[in-house]
Parts: structure tokens; sequence; C-alpha cells
């Protein structure tokens, strides 16, 4: 994580991950194959950028 990371929205990495949908998002963290997340005192969810493209990035598959 460096200074210019941002805290991003589900809706926000919803979009992000082209549109998938918010119902699959939380299924995907149920079965814990989500992008790390930090809740908020609030009970929100955000997720770092740099956590999603590292999440993005693992999900790669060779050739």
């Amino acid at each position: 994580m460096s200074r210019y990371d941002e805290l991003l929205t589900v809706t926000q990495v919803l979009e992000e991950l082209g549109g998938v949908s918010r119902r699959t998002f939380y299924r995907w963290r149920q079965l814990g194959r989500a992008p790390v997340c930090i809740q908020l005192p609030n009970l929100e969810l955000r997720v770092w950028r740099s956590d999603l493209n590292a999440w993005i990035e693992s999900r790669r598959e060779a050739a």
C-alpha cells in the first residue's frame, strides 16, 4: 500500500470488475475468494486499490 493508494467502495470494485453483481461479490466473500476487504466501524466494506490489483493479478491463468 502506498500513500497514493485509495479505498474503493464495493460499488467501485464491482465496476472495476466489469459489472460483477453485488450478490456474486458477497458469495465470493463467503467462499473466501474475494479480494481482501476492510470493514469500517459503520459496517461498510472498502478495498484498497492495491489489494484489488494484487487479487486480480493472482487470478491470471497461464496460457
